[in-house]
């Protein structure tokens, strides 16, 4: 009988899987971002830069051949059988039955939820996961799943690879997605690129407050209000995809089933 296996700490950096006690103290990002200490990273900073382009040219490697693809943002915290991880999965199968590619962060909550939707309904599921202090991993439902070191390469690949934005409820992880997106829009960086709200109820407070604070003092023009849409509907979500995106017509995805008009 082999003995019983004892739980170990790891972590997983890019290509790579450290257990026990070769699990670093601290990640890539961590390391590249701390000015604190001695001036060695005068001498690390060149080295690191190629592994960076590494990511990029792995990142770009692999999802170079994707079909049109939608990022889907959401918590790590929403577990199965909560409201938000099942919107996520009727969220992941009617992108999938739309014909879209579901990207997401690869890890557990809305992230699988969406992937296991996308998953079940026969479409193509990523998840682009990332180094971090505590192991997340890549969910079950991923068929292509790429781990990056870096948070900014990471962020590339959700952007460059996609249509366009879906935002389930979240936390911080999900906020920064949702504002950098934003942000790429409003100045131009990317085009024809919508940004959805999925859940009135949990995103009212803080569109009500971009409405009475920012808009109110200047600190953006009513124009910028059109970037961001809110639904509770699935469909009305995937429909307005779609309608950005302008290479799937809406009236023929009512034809075939995948959404409601």
């Amino acid at each position: 009988m082999c003995p019983m296996r004892q739980s170990r700490p790891e972590r997983r950096q890019g290509p790579s899987l450290r257990r026990g006690d070769l699990v670093p103290e601290s990640t890539y990002d961590q390391r590249l971002l701390d000015r604190r200490g001695p001036a060695d990273w005068l001498h690390m900073d060149p080295w690191r830069v190629m592994r960076i382009q590494a990511e990029f040219v792995e990142g770009f490697g692999q999802l170079a051949e994707l079909p049109q693809a939608v990022t889907v943002f959401g918590s790590a915290r929403s577990r199965e059988g909560t409201p938000g991880y099942a919107l996520g999965v009727r969220l992941g199968r009617a992108l999938a039955e739309a014909g879209y590619a579901v990207i997401t962060g690869g890890g557990p909550g809305c992230m699988e939820a969406a992937n296991r939707g996308a998953r079940e309904a026969g479409g193509v599921s990523v998840g682009l996961g990332i180094e971090l202090p505590f192991e997340q991993g890549i969910n079950d439902y991923v068929d292509l799943g790429i781990e990056f070191r870096y948070f900014f390469v990471r962020k590339t690949m959700f952007v460059k690879y996609a249509s366009g934005f879906v935002s389930l409820p979240g936390g911080f992880g999900t906020l920064d997605e949702l504002f950098e997106a934003l942000t790429l829009v409003q100045t131009g960086k990317v085009t024809s690129f919508p940004v959805v709200l999925m859940g009135t109820e949990y995103w009212g407070g803080l569109l009500g407050w971009i409405r009475s604070t920012l808009l109110s003092e200047g600190m953006i023009s009513e124009k910028d209000l059109d970037l961001i849409q809110m639904t509770d509907d699935v469909d009305e979500a995937v429909a307005m995809i779609a309608r950005a995106d302008g290479t799937r017509d809406v009236r023929e995805l009512a034809e075939e089933g995948a959404v409601d008009i």
